[in-house]
């Protein structure tokens, strides 16, 4: 079908208010707001102020008083503990109601604040719902986070309780939350009242008389009584929620989300930029602790009365590397959204696609990567293997929703391998260079958004209007500063090369990092690369390519490292410097799956640096710190 994409930008361009004000009679608000957006209040402007609303309702209540309680709305799958958990939107009311009242009778209302600190288990979204429902913030801190970290985030939110669980589950491990969580109560300043602990089979815990509660016990006192939890009314431009982002200066960023515009983006891009319909199977292959857990996971499919599929298990080793395609079987998935660092260790592990035939994936129309870079190559596979369209799309913790996409619901437009797609509605992106003047199509630059942003994004950091300032509006006066670089082409399609501090600066001539991992991956060997500058006294910096090879790649490491360099120096020239390629075994990566190229950057170049809060496996870093060594770029 013909795009209506040129169409709907230049509706959104030529009338921004009337654009949105359309887009927020999807959702039901308890009192209509006055104006749509209003440039002088906060820090940028607001959107939808004098509105009243309830985030819980219009993602859970409304659906069944609509006739679609019987209707599945969360599938919880475990592919480690190999047990599947269905809740119709009735039964998800009732979960959330029970732990409303729970909460409710300790004290938490509208306001408050409220850590969850949980796995990937039902349990934390009927946390995240129940908080929405008393109009109380919610702040998901990744299961599993180290003890120092969780407790900058409670002396930050200052949360009045704290919801965990006993354990996550890894392959092939357990991971005990208890100790991490009373840990950091220790280390923190501020202390919350209570703790409510969700035991897990796999591993229970005692629990702190007078200050921890048990879930199942109390959310069963609470079923059992038939306990009733109206949904509280809130301002479209109260908080949400507050998620942590890491900080440059170690100091976690809480990045707020309001009620009234994120309920509108959301419910706007499930139809028109991911072509979902309201009652399919929709999957987000990301973890609750990170934004596209709480947009894609949570809130938007609920919003648009889908089912949500909530995954524990990795794409690769619960059991093989036909996981991904089990659960779309198993569950009838319309659509999987999930980041390109999945697929390049599914395509590492089974670079034949072997496992793909042995499932039924005749509901399965649209692959969606996200969260990092998704190389050509990975696509190239990925429609390859999976005869269905693979969208790149773009977007930041800070916007809750993409900024560029290839918007499905109105019709694809024409796939840009290297790009993930042209500006939603809502977003006018320009390249600067760094003294903020425009540059040429086709230029790299940094790539911004020019202000106001639209509804959804953040309106501010928690309790921090000045750093806000500093962090994203300074540099670039009514331009959002993304901190990454990139260009547009003639058609307006986006390439974002790298984060600002991955672009590296050899004798002068700036150099995208990404441009080269690009090349490094079409190489038929690779499975994955990073590529880092590191320092050199003469150049300033060299390139160096840390690759993984495809499982069962056999040839000798010394040709394939000759090869790869050849393919760099040939797409992008001798100027690029690059002479060094090393086989390592793993990527060190974090638990979201970003490469730690800052880490990794440090220890080539001999720099103090601590282990990242966020690593999924430590011991990668002495692996690759021994390569380095091996190969004389170390010390």
């Amino acid at each position: 079908m013909a795009s209506r994409y040129q169409e709907v930008y230049a509706a959104w361009k030529h009338d921004p208010e009337a654009f949105w004000a359309e887009a927020a009679k999807a959702i039901d608000w308890d009192r209509p707001f006055d104006r749509v957006f209003d440039p002088d209040a906060g820090v940028y402007g607001r959107w939808f102020p004098g509105a009243l609303c309830n985030t819980c309702y219009n993602a859970v209540d409304r659906h069944v008083q609509n006739g679609h309680g019987n209707q599945l709305a969360l599938i919880h799958d475990s592919a480690i503990a190999g047990t599947v958990r269905k809740f119709t939107y009735a039964e998800l009311k009732r979960e959330v109601v029970a732990l409303a009242s729970v909460l409710r009778n300790h004290g938490i209302a509208k306001g408050d604040r409220v850590i969850i600190y949980m796995p990937m288990i039902a349990e934390a979204t009927f946390a995240m719902l129940a908080c929405a429902r008393l109009g109380a913030i919610h702040s998901v801190v990744f299961g599993g986070f180290a003890a120092r970290e969780l407790a900058t985030r409670i002396d930050d939110a200052r949360p009045k309780l704290i919801i965990t669980a006993s354990c996550g589950l890894e392959p092939g491990r357990i991971i005990a939350y208890k100790p991490l969580l009373d840990e950091a109560i220790q280390l923190a300043r501020h202390e919350p009242d209570h703790c409510i602990i969700a035991q897990r089979d796999e591993l229970r815990c005692e629990l702190v008389a007078g200050r921890d509660i048990d879930y199942a016990d109390a959310v069963a006192r609470e079923t059992a009584a038939g306990a009733n939890v109206d949904c509280v009314p809130v301002a479209a431009t109260d908080p949400l929620y507050v998620l942590y982002t890491s900080g440059t200066t170690g100091q976690p960023k809480g990045v707020v989300r309001d009620h009234g515009g994120h309920m509108v983006m959301l419910k706007w891009s499930m139809d028109h930029e991911f072509g979902i319909e309201p009652g399919e199977v929709f999957w987000a292959a990301s973890d609750v602790g990170w934004v596209v857990g709480h947009s894609y996971i949570v809130y938007a499919p609920l919003l648009h009365g889908c089912t949500t599929v909530m995954f524990e298990g990795k794409p690769v080793g619960t059991p093989d590397a036909g996981t991904f395609w089990r659960v779309i079987a198993d569950h009838g998935v319309a659509a999987l959204f999930t980041a390109p660092t999945a697929f390049r260790a599914i395509k590492g592990q089974d670079p034949q696609g072997t496992f793909i035939p042995k499932y039924d994936l005749s509901k399965f129309r649209t692959l969606f990567l996200a969260g990092e870079r998704a190389d050509p190559e990975t696509i190239k596979w990925a429609e390859r293997m999976l005869s269905v369209p693979v969208i790149d799309h773009w977007w930041q913790t800070e916007t809750g929703a993409p900024i560029t996409q290839n918007p499905v619901g109105l019709g694809m437009l024409p796939v840009k391998y290297g790009s993930p797609g042209i500006p939603m509605p809502g977003y006018d992106i320009r390249i600067l260079n760094d003294a903020g003047h425009e540059v040429p199509n086709g230029t790299l630059g940094n790539v911004v958004l020019k202000l106001p942003l639209p509804p959804g994004c953040l309106p501010t950091l928690w309790n921090a209007d000045k750093r806000f300032h500093q962090a994203y509006l300074d540099e670039f006066p009514g331009f959002y500063k993304t901190a990454d670089a990139g260009l547009l082409d003639d058609d307006g399609y986006l390439f974002v090369m790298a984060r600002t501090d991955d672009i590296i600066n050899v004798a002068g001539h700036r150099l995208s990092t990404g441009a080269m991992e690009e090349v490094l991956a079409e190489h038929p060997d690779v499975a994955e690369c990073a590529v880092i500058g590191i320092a050199d006294q003469l150049k300033g910096q060299i390139p160096l390519g840390l690759v993984v090879l495809n499982a069962g790649a056999s040839r000798e490491a010394a040709d394939i490292e000759r090869e790869a360099i050849g393919l760099v120096r040939e797409r992008i020239g001798p100027v690029a410097a690059f002479k060094s390629v090393i086989i390592i075994k793993r990527l060190p990566k974090t638990r979201s799956g970003k490469i730690l190229r800052g880490t990794i950057q440090k220890i080539a170049d001999l720099e103090d640096w601590t282990m990242p809060a966020t690593i999924d496996d430590p011991a990668i870093l002495d692996e690759i710190t021994t390569a380095l060594k091996v190969r004389g770029l170390a010390g």
